[in-house]
């Protein structure tokens, strides 16, 4: 190349190495910078185990305090699957089928009706524990319940506290129905993964 000297190509090429290095770092530091692999210690996590937990889910419609209320209701009054009907929850958990009996925690979320030809609810609710080693702690159910049949299986998404990570699926089983209120009893067992 006439008329450039090499101590000219060589900062050139420097130059260029220089600028391409704070290049790619950007770039990498951009695209990073929001994310990053964790080491599963420094976040606490132990061995995964596998928990059961049995629980009953207490539905009450009827009575001076209701633990579930209709939000919004059903988009037609001749709707036999009463179809876009939203329930909101804060039923009790509690060890066995007697509303009296222990306390474990509460059902918060919502259910709602969304088949048009079948029994189909969206159910939407964390199980949160108000006593026990897993007292602060809570599980998330979500997913389809077809709530005339004899066991629902649906699958748990996640949780907090010891329950971070958490994965698995609830079965559900009716123990008692009253359909002129509406209230219901539900035994819930729940299979579960987490650290």
């Amino acid at each position: 190349m006439a008329g450039i000297s090499p101590i000219s190509t060589t900062h050139f090429l420097f130059l260029s190495f220089l600028l391409f290095s704070a290049v790619a770092l950007a770039i990498a530091e951009d695209e990073n910078s929001f994310a990053r692999t964790v080491k599963r210690k420094r976040l606490g996590l132990r061995k995964e185990k596998l928990s059961h937990f049995r629980l009953y889910w207490h539905d009450v419609l009827s009575g001076k305090d209701p633990t579930s209320i209709q939000i919004v209701p059903p988009v037609s009054n001749t709707s036999m699957t009463r179809f876009g009907a939203v329930q909101m929850i804060d039923n009790p958990l509690t060890e066995t089928p007697d509303p009296k009996s222990k306390l474990w925690g509460r059902a918060e979320g919502l259910y709602a009706s969304a088949s048009q030809e079948g029994s189909g609810l969206l159910m939407a609710m964390n199980f949160a524990f108000v006593s026990g080693k897993y007292n602060g702690s809570s599980i998330t159910v979500f997913g389809r319940n077809p709530f005339l049949e004899k066991v629902r299986e649906m699958p748990v998404i996640g949780g907090s506290g010891l329950f971070r990570f958490a994965r698995g699926y609830a079965k559900a089983s009716t123990v008692n129905i009253d359909f002129t209120t509406g209230d219901a009893v539900i035994e819930y067992n729940i299979y579960v993964l987490h650290y």
